[in-house]
């Protein structure tokens, strides 16, 4: 929602500059750092690193902010610089959030950027920490020492004011880590605690962005004082026919489905899901907008709608409509009529922003949930971002969104849902699945502050695509963003030539360090060496056009054919985009699905109707969005 330009509320995440004078620590200072801190102010260290890796995974992100204005390993919030020092805001794309031809076309607006004075406590957790901690606000935004300290003197000051002492048994911390969440709810405070002392008694290592090692060794005897919680003087979270796990805190703020003037209305369509259709997808999106504008907008009946929306400081979750119902969120009404979107918060398109621990847990947990409950399988196939959504028709392609776009780590969010991508072949495998080093691999990218410059370097889950196994190739064009034919950009908003981590295409050829796939009706190239894979080899099934088919059309939206349509229900065109999926090309294949449409133009939903027909489509992973190609056109085998 944020600066949202649609019902997508979208936009990637991107990268700046990080702040003058920000510091990476020599080898082995980071965890050395954190055992001062917490000794300095009576913090078991344990609860430190583990408050600490629930926000950030011990990164600096080189001093830049997060989405929701953060510094540092400890997420030091000071949004009121983050929001001063921003990027201009990105809006990328103009899709009609509805995406269905038979009615007027509904996007969102630009959403207000926040008054300083209006950010709520949580956003400004950094100045607080200054006055705790005595050290200057520009060292605890720069160095990671000094940052480790303010949050400690966080933590010490909430263990404080609950009335317990500093004890060196983490158990006596529940209270104290449950306030630093920012949380205003209790269920959303305790599910922060409780997802941290996992981490205690789990333990952790890696390797941060820094190039430290951090440990946190195992204490699986932990146990926390949880009854803590009830003293801090939360509210309690609304009430009403949430649809979440147990294991996330979750409260019902619901969109209205409401009438407003000349048979208009808003902001969603009512549904009987999944007895009408099945739902198929779960469209992940980013906001641009801080949660209370982001709740302001989804409860607006002249504004759009989406399913969940997850705060990123502690990982909150809101549920805006029943799964039954239809949202306007992903722009193809095919999409949204058998998915549920999901909008991850964040007002900042600056510089290196990113995404806390605690969302990136909630969200893989609510997903994980939809998709044991609707039986959607865990693969990119049906976890879509928003940016691999595809346009319905070829004038709609170039309006479509491209968030959460190309920072958000997809291989880490697959952890996270239990299925970490492997490979599953060997090397002589007709399928590769996306999946470079998501820290280490750093394309440049462009346009993140200024038209055409540089963004600054950051991890990145997307491979460029080029003509030739060369670096020097021009990277392959997209003719529906580009119909005259010119060359793809590295723009940040440029899907033309990107393949993201786990998708999956067929192979068309290897060539020393560089693996060619199919992708748009055209061989394209990543770079792909052995010693440093940015795929791995995997199974799966292919297609190509039936013997006799020299190419076939590529669809944005798997409609019926005309005779399924009952009288009164105007017939949807099945128009083709304007590339082909030529003879001797393969791609992989996702889904196959009958033909259906859903009819659902008044706000009256009794003459709502679901229209299948004979005819059969094939989803497919085209280029970097998905497509549909006719069963009937095409044949499959096993790569």
């Amino acid at each position: 929602m944020g600066a949202l330009a649609s019902a997508a509320l979208l936009l990637p995440l991107l990268s700046a500059a990080p702040p003058a004078g920000a510091e990476v620590p020599e080898a082995g200072a980071l965890q050395e750092q954190f055992a001062r801190a917490a000794a300095r102010h009576g913090v078991p260290e344990s609860v430190l690193l583990a408050v600490s890796y629930l926000q950030s995974r011990w990164d600096a992100h080189g001093g830049a902010p997060s989405v929701t204005g953060g510094y540092g390993p400890m997420h030091l919030t000071d949004a009121v610089t983050a929001l001063a020092e921003a990027a201009p805001h990105h809006s990328e794309g103009a899709e009609d959030a509805r995406g269905d031809a038979s009615r007027a076309v509904r996007s969102g607006v630009e959403a207000p950027v926040p008054a300083a004075g209006a950010l709520p406590a949580r956003l400004r957790t950094l100045e607080r920490a200054s006055a705790l901690s005595g050290i200057p606000a520009e060292e605890l935004r720069s160095r990671t020492a000094a940052n480790i300290e303010g949050g400690a003197a966080l933590l010490a000051a909430a263990q404080r004011e609950s009335g317990r002492p500093a004890s060196a048994d983490p158990a006596d911390w529940y209270g104290a880590v449950a306030r630093y969440s920012g949380a205003d709810d209790s269920a959303t405070a305790s599910t922060y605690a409780n997802d941290v002392f996992d981490v205690i008694r789990t333990g952790e290592s890696r390797t941060t962005d820094s190039g430290q090692v951090v440990t946190l060794p195992a204490a699986p005897a932990v146990a926390p004082a949880t009854e803590q919680v009830a003293g801090l003087g939360l509210r309690s979270p609304a009430g009403g026919p949430v649809e979440c796990p147990r294991t996330v805190a979750c409260e019902w703020i619901p969109a209205p489905y409401e009438e407003f003037g000349d048979g208009d209305y808003g902001n969603h369509d009512k549904g009987n899901r999944p007895a009408s259709q099945s739902i198929d997808y779960i469209v992940i999106h980013d906001t641009e907008a801080t949660w209370d504008v982001t709740l302001k907008l989804v409860q607006d009946p002249t504004y759009v709608s989406w399913q969940y929306s997850l705060r990123s400081s502690d990982g909150h979750i809101a549920q805006h409509l029943p799964l039954k119902d239809v949202g306007w969120h992903a722009g193809n009404w095919f999409v949204n009529a058998k998915s549920v979107g999901l909008e991850h918060e964040g007002f900042l398109t600056s510089p290196d922003s990113w995404y806390t621990e605690a969302m990136y847990r909630t969200s893989a947990r609510l997903v994980r949930y939809l998709a044991a409950r609707y039986d959607i399988p865990l693969d990119r196939q049906h976890i879509l971002g928003h940016d691999n959504v595809p346009g319905t028709v070829t004038s709609t392609i170039k309006g479509m969104h491209t968030d959460p776009g190309p920072y958000w780590d997809w291989a880490h969010y697959f952890r996270l849902l239990g299925r970490p991508i492997t490979p599953s072949a060997g090397p002589r495998a007709g399928v590769v699945t996306i999946r470079p080093d998501y820290s280490a691999h750093q394309p440049v990218y462009t346009g993140c502050v200024t038209a055409g410059e540089a963004c600054a370097p950051h991890g990145s889950g997307a491979v460029r695509l080029h003509t030739g196994p060369s670096a020097d190739a021009p990277l392959v064009k997209d003719i529906g963003l580009r119909p005259g034919g010119q060359d793809s950009t590295t723009g940040v908003n440029d899907t033309g030539a990107r393949a993201s981590t786990g998708q999956s295409y067929a192979v068309a050829e290897r060539l020393g360090d560089w693996t060619a796939i199919w992708y748009l009706g055209q061989k394209a190239w990543f770079h792909n060496p052995a010693k440093e894979p940015t795929a791995v080899n995997a199974r799966g099934l292919v297609l190509t056009p039936r013997e006799g088919l020299a190419s076939v059309p590529v669809y944005g939206r798997a409609y019926p054919e005309a005779s399924a349509y009952p009288a009164g229900v105007p017939v949807q065109a099945v128009s083709p985009l304007p590339y082909q999926l030529l003879a001797g090309q393969r791609y992989v294949v996702g889904d196959r699905t009958p033909g259906e449409y859903y009819f659902a133009p008044v706000f009256d939903s009794s003459g709502h109707k679901v229209v299948r027909g004979q005819e059969e489509y094939f989803q497919i992973q085209f280029g970097h969005r998905v497509a549909f190609v006719k069963a009937a056109d095409v044949r499959v085998s096993r790569a």
